[in-house]
C-alpha cells in the first residue's frame, strides 16, 4: 500500500509539472491519482476533501488559462489574430517544425511556438512589427503567469491530499 501511495504522489508531481509546462497533463493527473487512491482504499469519504479541491482547481484552472492569456493580450494591445497565432504556434512548436531543431526539441517548441505564432498572427493583422512584438510578448507573459498560478494551485491540491491521507498510510 505504501508503494502505491508514493507512486501516486509521484504521478501528482508530474501533474504539478504539467500544470506549469504546456503539453503535459496537469491537474487532471492529480485528480486521477486521488480517484485511484480512493478506489484502492474502498472509500471515497476519506478523500472527499482533496477530491473536491482537485475538481475545483481543475475547473478554476481552465478559467485561469483563458483569463491570463486574455489579460496579457489586452495589456499588450493584441487582437484575436495574435491569440490565434499563439495557439497555432504552440501546436506547431510541439508537433511541427521546431521539434526538429538539433537542440531543445519540443520544449523549445513549447516556449518559442506561442511567441512566434502570436507575433506572426498579429503582424498579419496589423502590419506593424513593433505592435506585433509587443502583442506576442504580452500573450506569452499572460500565459506564463497563468501557468505559474496553476502550478501553485496544483501544489496546494497535492498538499491537501498529503495532509488528509498521510494518517491512512502511516496508520495513526
Amino acid at each position: 500500500m505504501l508503494i502505491l501511495y508514493w507512486l501516486l504522489v509521484a504521478l501528482m508531481v508530474v501533474g504539478i509539472i504539467g500544470a506549469v509546462v504546456p503539453g503535459i497533463p496537469g491537474t487532471s493527473l492529480i485528480l486521477v491519482a486521488i480517484i485511484i487512491w480512493g478506489a484502492v482504499q474502498g472509500s471515497f469519504g476519506s478523500i472527499s476533501v482533496p477530491l473536491l479541491v482537485a475538481i475545483a482547481v481543475l475547473v478554476f484552472g481552465i478559467g485561469i488559462d483563458f483569463l491570463a492569456s486574455y489579460w496579457g493580450a489586452k495589456q499588450a494591445g493584441a487582437s484575436k489574430w495574435g491569440q490565434i497565432g499563439a495557439i497555432v504556434g504552440l501546436f506547431l512548436g510541439i508537433f511541427g517544425l521546431l521539434p526538429a531543431l538539433p537542440v531543445g526539441g519540443p520544449l523549445l517548441g513549447i516556449l518559442l511556438g506561442p511567441l512566434l505564432g502570436a507575433i506572426i498572427g498579429e503582424y498579419l493583422y496589423q502590419h506593424d512589427l513593433n505592435l506585433a512584438l509587443k502583442a506576442g510578448v504580452g500573450i506569452v507573459v499572460g500565459s506564463l503567469v497563468g501557468n505559474l498560478i496553476q502550478g501553485l494551485l496544483a501544489i496546494a491540491v497535492v498538499g491537501v491530499f498529503l495532509f488528509t491521507t498521510w494518517s491512512q498510510v502511516v496508520g495513526t
